[in-house]
């Protein structure tokens, strides 16, 4: 099987290692110090005590790595764009695309919605470009749960976690997504396929749509946030605004707020993603995580004051670093 990896960082890293071990084809699309060191180097998995070094080809130009059988898409929201725009090389009849990334993606109501179905989500595809350029027919969802880190270009840390969470956007529980599902296990990952990946998507945001924001502005970990009664009501609130656009549109939580402020607690102190964004000076995933919810409150007629004012905080206060567009 020929892999391609586009965005060879944190998890698209860690992904590409394992299936580089199982004995696939490993290709790249990287730039900069990242594709540097792949080419000099190959790929590096840290695990535990072990390093994992894999060989690959590692180009800039998809064009110079050709159709492949599999895509795993590992980028952040914000850069999405403009990879729908040079992802074409890569992709035949028959290549798939699996989608590896945090919040709700372009293709979130294709196939699913009840009467929202087939809707557009502007918030985080802009003029439709991602869609145009990844026709709906080549993807295949996925929902990520493991912590990885990079240590250096093309070093990859892994923390904990092995889950990958897989399912068609229709719904449908074809022979392409068991047929992923079982090689990936074979590669080590605890894959399963989801009859709703939306679901699984959804449940995943539900967290990371308030903490990742918030702390990116506080500039706390969750732990700090957690401990104040005042913020985590707040977030408590955006989530149960979340949950009532996620009841409209079929994919209900049965949890409460306070069931999952309660599993995050057990994450002990940590920074979240997006707060390393904002550390390291990269735009930020506020679209994916917080428009996107936005959007889908007014579609469903669900009112979303808290996740407003979550979204307009966050947005000024990126936009001031020049990590965010300005309003």
């Amino acid at each position: 099987m020929k892999v391609g990896i586009y965005g060879a960082g944190a998890i698209g890293g860690w992904i590409g290692a394992h299936l580089a071990q199982q004995g696939c084809s490993l290709s790249a699309v990287a730039r900069g110090a990242t594709l540097e060191a792949l080419q000099h180097n190959g790929l590096v998995l840290l695990q535990g005590d072990a390093e994992i070094r894999s060989a690959l080809v590692a180009r800039e130009n998809p064009a110079d790595l050709g159709v492949q059988d599999l895509v795993i898409v590992a980028v952040k929201a914000p850069a999405m764009a403009d990879v729908a725009r040079r992802i074409g090389p890569l992709m035949g009849p028959d290549t798939l695309v699996l989608t590896a990334m945090n919040g709700v993606p372009w293709w979130f109501l294709q196939g699913f919605g009840g009467a929202l179905a087939g809707t557009h989500l502007d918030s985080v595809d802009p003029g439709g470009v991602i869609a145009q350029h990844i026709p709906a027919p080549h993807i295949v969802g996925g929902v990520v749960h493991a912590s990885c880190s990079v240590e250096a270009p093309g070093v990859i840390r892994h923390h904990f976690g092995n889950g990958l969470i897989l399912g068609e956007p229709s719904g449908a529980d074809t022979p392409r997504v068991q047929a992923l599902a079982a090689w990936l296990v074979q590669a080590g990952f605890n894959a399963t396929v989801s009859p709703q990946i939306q679901k699984d998507v959804w449940y995943k945001l539900w967290g990371n749509m308030t903490l990742n924001p918030i702390s990116a502005f506080t500039g706390v970990t969750t732990d700090v946030i957690l401990d104040d009664p005042l913020v985590r009501d707040f977030a408590s609130r955006i989530m149960l605004e979340a949950k009532a656009i996620g009841e409209r549109i079929g994919i209900p939580i049965a949890q409460t707020p306070e069931d999952r402020h309660a599993v995050t607690r057990k994450l002990g102190a940590f920074r979240t993603s997006m707060l390393q964004d904002v550390d390291a000076g990269k735009p930020v995933e506020l679209d994916a995580l917080v428009s996107a919810v936005r959007e889908l409150g007014q579609l469903t007629g669900v009112a979303t004051p808290c996740t407003d004012a979550l979204l307009g905080l966050s947005r000024v206060h990126a936009a001031g670093r020049g990590l965010y567009p300005k309003a």
